[in-house]
């Protein structure tokens, strides 16, 4: 596991303003069958990019993820990916859950788990293993090939979720707390693997998360919903410079400055 106080690696810049997004979300609007859950929701991720979402519960941070899995189809608006309007879960998608325990398969490897995304993509066997092996050691768990899940910690697993959704060489992975449930080291751990591996792939991120410091820590923006029903009300620009620290990064002046931002957002939001 990369060192918890490392910094976290550079990402290749990119500016929004000259890049087609590779997610548009235009005035979307989801109910399922009572009051409105999301409402005029207009968002654009721009390929590369880590897009946090942040809000009190109940404002459908969950349910916008959803959306963007292909998973629920909106009421009213629509939302295009690479350019084609969403219908769908899609290979090009990948999602990282918060329970890893029930998202592995427990009498599978970890090497087998990984391979269960190759074979539902119909590669050859032969052409398997040299992928699931890459992709073992980007995640740091090349030493635990021909380990069960119930063997391994909890970040272990996480980051073998993640090595399984990275198999499917995702566009835009979606994550939903994946490290809600770790210890705060293993925690700051996993950010910066998962900055490393990001880069590696130049895939784009959107992550829910309730810590407003991993929010801050891992995004190059911030969006802030509201509840009831759940919509954008405001979007922070995280202008610190990359490759980020543990240390030095937290403790920085616009470091502090969106923490206490972010804090008063939601601080009312909860009001």
């Amino acid at each position: 596991m990369v060192n918890k106080i490392a910094a976290a690696p550079l990402r290749a810049p990119f500016t929004r303003e000259e890049q087609a997004p590779l997610v548009r979300l235009l005035d979307v609007n989801l109910s399922l069958g009572g009051p409105p859950i999301l409402k005029d929701i207009r968002l654009d991720l721009t390929p590369g990019e880590f897009v946090c979402v942040i809000g009190p519960s109940g404002c459908g941070k969950t349910t916008l993820l959803r959306l963007l899995a292909g998973l629920f189809q909106p009421s009213d608006g629509r939302i295009f990916f690479n350019g084609k309007e969403l219908k769908g879960p899609t290979q090009d998608i990948s999602v990282v859950f918060q329970d890893y325990g029930k998202a592995l398969l427990p009498w599978r490897t970890a090497a087998g788990n990984v391979s269960l995304a190759l074979e539902a993509a119909r590669l050859p066997k032969a052409e398997r293993g040299p992928i699931i092996a890459d992709l073992l050691r980007k995640t740091g768990l090349e030493r635990h090939a021909d380990k069960y899940p119930g063997q391994m910690s909890g970040g272990m697993q996480q980051r073998l979720q993640i090595a399984r959704c990275l198999a499917q060489n995702p566009s835009l992975l979606l994550m939903d707390e994946p490290f809600g449930a770790l210890d705060a080291m293993t925690r700051q751990g996993l950010q910066d693997e998962l900055l490393e591996i990001l880069a590696a792939t130049g895939a784009t991120a959107f992550f829910v998360t309730h810590d407003l410091e991993e929010a801050i820590y891992l995004s190059d923006r911030v969006v802030g919903l509201l509840p009831h029903p759940g919509r954008v009300a405001e979007v922070f620009e995280v202008d610190l410079p990359r490759p980020r620290h543990q240390l030095e990064t937290r403790e920085s002046p616009e470091f502090l400055r969106l923490r206490r931002e972010l804090t008063r957002f939601i601080t009312a939001a909860e009001a």
